[in-house]
């Protein structure tokens, strides 16, 4: 029989993470300015919201940091992630690509996310923080924030992007059973929230404006630890488990990937593949093309700005070099709720802005298109944000059919839709637009980009 799936055992979870940073050509990524004085952030600064060994994380040039041994056996819980290959899609396409996916939704909850959510949550109990506060998007990162404080015997609070918080009730509620809160954002619980509720009472929110409600509440009570879910260097370090069991499992398919791709919103899941696979190639290494690709209605890599920008949109947290569509840019209402971020992780910002990795973007309709073809075929139904990643690997299959070529086509499965079925219900009923940004929304906000910020 043909083999289907690449497994590895518990014994084959990663003992370190991987730091693209000890490879990249050109020197370390650019340090993180103070809001106030506009210097280069201090560890004295940072230690207002995170532990010392992050801290150590997000600095770090080493090549190797080594996984705590109680993070590891969470870990082992879902870890190693199968490498599965698509030979139904690649019957229905016709194509003589060779097309696999790494598949992240037997997570407990569904998505890559629980990969940094246990770490952060361990070192915030070693530093003796009580809870843990966060933002997030499509909710697949407050699920994960939820669950590794329950691990731990923690709190925690979640401000959930409006527009998801009312698209995803079922991810509140597992919020909710993990023990955590979930709030929507804006809300009356921080003065950001108030502020902007008072100039719009029907602001969808943002991941900038949930990031700040999160920051204003973890200056406020010393016994939370704010944590992150994406872009921050030590999230995309802890992310690349996936990659390095990748390139352990296509050797067990004795292959290798042609093209690697992921979808890009702060960058932690096309990191946490793609990095480990672009170390290998900057270090002498096999060639491999890497593709980020985001939704037309966040394109961040393909129509933002690189500047020093803030992460969040009151201005309350540091200031990143990174691709950015401004602070203040509100993006449309799309499913992808994960990918609505209007600033990427700085390390994938500097990989395009270096050219070791291409960008694109997409519309919601093509993507969703795409989900119900690979449930269909593969019986998976992936999440609004994995089927960015999948929408780009089915055209490449497609160009391999056109060549009459074959390659290896590897693409990150970030979660499944289980939570987002009014997603799929909506786009079978012919309700659903791409919600492309709108250029003037997006000159609006690139102007609000600090002046000082020009990189």
């Amino acid at each position: 029989m043909r083999r289907t799936k690449f497994l590895l055992g518990e014994e084959d979870t990663p003992t370190h993470w991987y730091n693209l940073a000890a490879d990249l050509p050109g020197g370390p990524l650019h340090a993180a300015l103070d809001p106030a004085t506009r210097e280069p952030l201090t560890r004295t600064a940072m230690a207002a919201t995170m532990p010392e060994p992050l801290i150590d994380q997000e600095l770090s040039t080493d090549r190797e940091i080594e996984i705590p041994e109680e993070v590891r056996r969470v870990y082992t819980l879902w870890r190693p992630s199968p490498l599965i290959r698509a030979h139904r899609l690649e019957r229905a396409l016709d194509t003589p690509a060779r097309i696999y996916y790494k598949y992240e939704g037997g997570a407990p909850t569904g998505s890559h996310k629980p990969n940094t959510g246990v770490p952060q949550a361990y070192y915030n109990k070693l530093a003796g923080r009580t809870g843990l506060v966060t933002e997030t998007g499509a909710g697949q990162w407050g699920s994960a924030a939820a669950l590794g404080a329950a691990f731990f015997g923690m709190t925690a609070k979640v401000f959930m992007v409006k527009v998801s918080h009312q698209q995803k009730p079922y991810r509140r509620a597992l919020m909710e059973t993990y023990g955590g809160e979930c709030v929507a954002s804006p809300s009356t619980r921080t003065a950001v929230g108030r502020k902007i509720l008072a100039d719009d009472p029907d602001n969808p929110g943002s991941l900038g404006i949930a990031t700040s409600e999160a920051l204003e509440t973890a200056a406020g009570d010393p016994s939370l630890g704010y944590v992150l879910g994406s872009a921050a260097h030590h999230v995309l370090l802890h992310q690349t488990v996936i990659g390095q069991e990748a390139v352990r499992q296509m050797e067990l398919a004795e292959d290798h990937p042609d093209i690697v791709i992921g979808c890009a919103g702060g960058g932690s899941n096309l990191a946490g593949l793609a990095f480990p696979f672009l170390g290998a190639r900057l270090r002498g290494g096999r060639p491999v093309r890497i593709i980020a690709v985001e939704p037309a209605a966040c394109p961040t890599l393909t129509r933002g700005t690189i500047a020093y920008d803030y992460a969040d949109s009151a201005g309350l947290g540091p200031l990143f070099r990174m691709h950015t569509l401004g602070h203040g840019f509100v993006p449309p209402p799309v499913h992808a709720g994960g990918l609505r971020a209007h600033g990427i992780g700085p390390a994938v910002s500097r990989a395009v802005e270096d050219g070791l990795i291409e960008a694109t973007a997409v519309g919601q309709v093509g993507c969703l298109e795409a989900g119900v073809r690979f449930a269909r075929t593969e019986g998976i139904l992936p999440a609004p944000e994995s089927t960015h990643a999948l929408r780009v690997a089915i055209d490449e299959a497609l160009r391999c059919r056109e060549e009459g070529r074959s390659r290896a086509i590897l693409f990150g499965l970030s979660g499944h839709g289980h939570f987002d079925l009014a997603a799929y219900q909506k786009y079978a009923a012919g309700e659903l637009t791409d919600g492309e940004a709108d250029s003037n929304g997006l000159a609006l906000a690139a102007a609000g980009i600090p002046a000082a910020g020009a990189a």
